[in-house]
């Protein structure tokens, strides 16, 4: 993803964002747990499904920036 960076601390910023997006919709699609569950399922789980999502939005911001730069 290193063509679409932005910073440290904008991608920490758009990360964490992201991620917590992601973890709320794929628990509401019932891929994910949501974070209910305390166990390392459940942890492994909200970990995943947070990278994803926050990978996600990064490449979206990272992208549209790229685009306005031009």
């Amino acid at each position: 993803m290193k063509k679409f960076t932005m910073g440290s601390l904008w991608n920490s910023i758009v990360g964490i964002l992201g991620g917590g997006l992601g973890g709320q919709v794929l628990g509401m699609l019932g891929i994910g747990d949501g974070g209910g569950e305390m166990d390392l399922s459940g942890i492994l789980g909200s970990v995943g499904s947070g990278a994803v999502g926050g990978g996600i939005v990064m490449a979206v911001i990272g992208m549209i920036k790229k685009a306005m730069n031009k």
